[in-house]
């Protein structure tokens, strides 16, 4: 039972995975062409969600293999480069949206955003679920911290949501620079729990940590 269970945590690490894959590219290249920066930071944060997925991959398999939750060097190396490229996307997409506000910036359109948002919505509903049932069913922190992040996904696209719709229904241009901002201290959140993960702490996306 406990062997078919992790087997299915690692499918939903996978899926994981492969849909942040898709979901970077896509958001990336219409945030480029629509010269929008809150769709354009989403996809970025999506290849960084992926280096954090390869590590809970990796953890499950080793887990599986021999038991015991503690994070090996591997996964402690993939939290740190995870933290600081969520802290250089933080600088990155500030800098650009105080230069977007100065220059009065508009997006062509955030249509894409409106989109994207709405089917990654649906795609980590389904994977908060997902992960939260094997986590319960094998009382593993692990897992259920993995759910947990994929909840700290879900308010990214919230945020993008959010922003874009509401700049397609008012055409107001800051819409979109406040989105990215907002999408920015996300990431600044994510990445200082990252780090903390590193550092040994027992701490899941979206909580507070504790040594």
């Amino acid at each position: 039972m406990r062997s078919s269970g992790y087997k299915r945590a690692s499918y939903l690490a996978l899926f994981t995975i492969f849909y942040n894959v898709l979901e970077g590219l896509v958001s990336m290249w219409i945030g480029a062409a629509d010269e929008t920066l809150a769709l354009f930071g989403f996809g970025a944060d999506s290849f960084i969600e992926v280096i954090s997925a390869v590590g809970v991959w990796h953890m499950l398999q080793r887990i599986r293999a021999n038991g015991g939750e503690s994070r090996d060097e591997f996964e402690q190396r993939a939290l740190k480069i995870t933290g600081v490229s969520f802290y250089l996307l933080t600088a990155g997409l500030v800098a650009t949206a105080f230069l977007n506000l100065y220059q009065h910036h508009k997006p062509d359109t955030t249509f894409g955003g409106v989109v994207v948002s709405l089917v990654s919505v649906s795609f980590m509903w389904y994977l908060i679920r997902q992960k939260t049932a094997v986590g319960k069913a094998l009382n593993s922190p692990a897992i259920l911290a993995d759910a947990a992040c994929s909840r700290a996904c879900l308010y990214f696209s919230l945020a993008l949501l959010v922003s874009s719709a509401g700049y397609e229904l008012t055409g107001v241009g800051s819409l979109d620079a406040i989105g990215a901002m907002l999408i920015a201290y996300l990431s600044f959140k994510e990445g200082r729990e990252a780090f903390g993960k590193a550092k040994g702490m027992s701490c899941s996306c979206g909580c507070s940590c504790s040594p």
